[in-house]
C-alpha cells in the first residue's frame, strides 16, 4: 500500500488542574510577573462578567453571551496581537478585545442594543462583534489577503466556537488561507457546545484543529484553560504567520461554565456532574495555584485587586447607563453607506410615528 500522506495534531498543555507543570514552558512564558499580569486581566473579565450578567437579570441589559471560563483562551489570544493586527471576534471574546483597547462601556452598550457600542474608539484595526456566526472568518481571510497583497506584516486573527467550526463560512477562510498562504489565524474556541448541541454531534473528526489540515494550514489542539499553553499555541501562530509561514487553525479546549446567553438554560441540557468537573478544571483557580506558589499572590492581593476590579467595572456599567438614548431612526443609520430606497421609506416612517407618540 502506499501512503499519499499522513498527520498528526499535537496537544500543548504545561499547567496542570492543580496548578503544577506537566511539561517545561519555554523560559520567557515563566516569568511570574509577567503572568501575574495577565491573571489580573482575567480576573479583571470574570469581574466584569458577572455584573453583566446581573445588568441583564435586572433588565438594564439585552440579552448577554457569558464568557465564564473562556478567560485564559481569551486574554491569551489579546495578549498574542500587535496593534496593527486585526481582531475578528464572534460575540464572546471580550477578554481579547479588552486587551486590544475595547472598552467594558462598548460591550454593554452593544448588548444594550446600541450600535455605538461597535464604533470603539481604539482600535480601528478591528472589526464589530459578529453573531451570523463564522461569517468573521471569511472577513479575517479578507483583511489577511490585503495584508499580503500590501506587503505588511500584519496577522488576521479570528474565533469561532465548536458549532461555528462546522460552518461553512469557516471551510472556506480555512481554504483561502491556505491557498493563498495568507497570514491568518483561526481560532476555534471548544467549549463543548453549541448551545444546546453537544460537541460529540457536531463532527465525525477526532479534533477540530485537523479541520484545518485540507486547506494545509499548521493546526494545534491546545488546553485553552492553560494561559502557558495558549501563550505558546498563539506565539508559534503569529511568528509563522507574520513570517510567511501561511496561517494556523487552533482549537483552544475549554468548558462554558454558563448558559450559551442570558436567554438559555442549560439545565435542560447538561448534566449537573458535567459541569461539576469542568470546575475542577478551569483556568482561574490552576493559575492562582501557580502564582501563590511563587509567591507572588495571596489571598490580601486578590482580595484589594477584587475591589479596584469592581470599582473600575462599575464606572463602566454607569458610563453605559448614564448615555443619551439614541433616536429611533438610529437603528436604519448604522446598516448601508447608501442605503435604498425601501429602507429610506422605512426610516421615514419610523421617525413619524415617533413623533405622533
Amino acid at each position: 500500500m502506499t501512503v499519499a500522506a499522513t498527520f498528526e495534531i499535537e496537544y500543548l498543555q504545561y499547567l496542570g488542574p492543580d496548578g503544577r507543570f506537566v511539561a517545561e514552558p519555554p523560559a520567557d512564558l515563566a516569568d511570574p510577573q509577567r503572568i501575574l499580569e495577565l491573571f489580573k486581566e482575567m480576573l479583571f473579565v470574570r469581574t466584569f462578567d458577572s455584573k453583566a450578567i446581573a445588568l441583564q437579570r435586572t433588565g438594564k441589559l439585552g440579552t448577554y453571551a457569558a464568557c465564564l471560563g473562556h478567560e485564559a483562551t481569551h486574554i491569551g489570544i489579546g495578549a498574542s496581537m500587535r496593534p496593527e493586527d486585526l481582531l475578528a471576534p464572534s460575540y464572546r471574546e471580550y477578554g481579547a478585545q479588552f486587551m486590544r483597547g475595547v472598552k467594558p462601556r462598548d460591550v454593554l452598550m452593544y448588548w444594550g442594543g446600541d450600535e455605538r457600542g461597535n464604533d470603539f474608539e481604539i482600535p480601528r484595526h478591528d472589526l464589530p462583534w459578529c453573531v451570523p456566526i463564522s461569517t468573521q472568518c471569511l472577513h479575517a481571510a479578507g483583511a489577511a489577503l490585503a495584508f499580503k497583497l500590501r506587503g505588511e506584516a500584519r496577522v488576521a486573527v479570528t474565533c469561532c466556537g465548536d458549532g461555528g467550526s462546522s460552518k461553512t463560512d469557516t471551510y472556506a477562510a480555512i481554504n483561502s488561507a491556505g491557498a493563498y498562504e495568507l497570514p491568518f489565524v483561526q481560532c476555534i474556541v471548544n467549549n463543548g457546545w453549541a448551545i444546546s448541541v453537544p460537541r460529540s454531534a457536531q463532527t465525525g473528526a477526532k479534533t477540530l484543529a485537523q479541520k484545518g489540515l485540507a486547506g494545509g494550514l499548521h493546526c494545534l489542539q491546545v488546553d485553552g484553560n492553560d494561559l502557558f499553553a495558549v501563550l505558546e499555541g498563539m506565539r508559534r501562530a503569529m511568528d509563522r504567520a507574520r513570517n510567511g509561514g501561511g496561517g494556523s487553525v487552533i482549537e483552544f479546549m475549554t468548558y462554558r461554565l454558563h448558559d450559551h446567553t442570558t436567554a438559555d438554560d442549560a439545565r435542560r441540557y447538561r448534566d449537573e456532574a458535567e459541569v461539576k468537573a469542568a470546575w475542577e478544571k478551569e483556568p482561574f483557580t490552576r493559575l492562582r495555584t501557580w502564582l501563590t506558589a511563587q509567591g507572588v499572590w495571596d489571598e490580601a492581593q486578590e482580595k484589594a485587586w477584587a475591589e479596584d476590579c469592581g470599582k473600575r467595572v462599575d464606572t463602566e456599567i454607569n458610563a453605559y447607563l448614564e448615555s443619551k438614548v439614541q433616536p429611533v431612526e438610529a437603528m436604519f443609520d448604522y446598516l448601508y453607506a447608501d442605503p435604498p430606497a425601501e429602507l429610506l421609506a422605512q426610516r421615514e416612517d419610523a421617525i413619524a410615528r415617533e413623533q405622533r407618540r
